[in-house]
């Protein structure tokens, strides 16, 4: 079973804070996310940024994307993003036209997804999904069980690439032991720890133990 990924999620206030945390956990990791909260503060410049930083690695855009998907796709596409989030909810049309920019699209999900849906989008050309589970749901007080583990199967078996994200820790990997999940995307696990760079080692020495 192939090792999945690491993803960092930047989702800092300043590029700089972002930058900073980036170049000491930015080297261990597999794929750098510009978050959504760090797209919002510092728009496309954070992606150039990031892409400049790390000229090798695969470079996430979350923009949650809803529309006009052509034209997000492509800023996108033009400051360095080789991937790119559209949320759950958006239009069939909008996630053909971020496709036809920019083929590494991921559906983030959060509410408005079924499995009929998720069909249509594998036939349209998605590759990608990402199985959230959302900062006010944790909040709240949900943690990641069998419903969560069955959905991301469920998704799996339709042919997606599945990744996960939402308060994931090191002690979380050891819940998908034996799923091929494609990527594991912690944000504050490892931007909020004093040691951003032993953190992100931390999670990829544990995902090593499981695949």
């Amino acid at each position: 079973m192939t090792k999945p990924n690491l993803q960092i999620a930047l989702d800092q206030n300043t590029l700089a804070d972002a930058a900073r945390i980036a170049h000491l956990a930015g080297p261990v990791v597999d794929i750098v996310e510009v978050g959504t909260i760090l797209e919002l503060q510092a728009g496309q410049q954070a992606i150039s940024v990031m892409r400049e930083m790390f000229p090798d690695k695969i470079i996430a855009s979350d923009t949650k994307c809803a529309d006009a998907g052509s034209t997000v796709a492509q800023n996108s596409k033009d400051a360095g993003a080789d991937l790119m989030t559209v949320i759950d909810s958006a239009t069939i049309a909008t996630m053909k036209s971020a496709l036809s920019v920019l083929s590494g699209i991921q559906v983030e999900l959060y509410s408005a997804w079924n499995w009929d849906l998720a069909k249509e989008w594998k036939k349209i050309g998605i590759e990608q999904v990402i199985y959230h589970q959302s900062r006010d749901a944790l909040l709240a007080g949900e943690v990641w069980g069998k419903k969560d583990l069955d959905i991301v199967k469920g998704f799996i078996e339709l042919g997606f690439k599945v990744s996960v994200t939402g308060g994931l820790n090191v002690d979380t990997i050891k819940l998908f032991e034996g799923v091929p999940v494609y990527t594991f995307i912690a944000g504050r696990a490892i931007t909020g720890q004093d040691n951003p760079k032993a953190a992100a080692e931390a999670f990829q020495e544990e995902i090593k133990k499981y695949w």
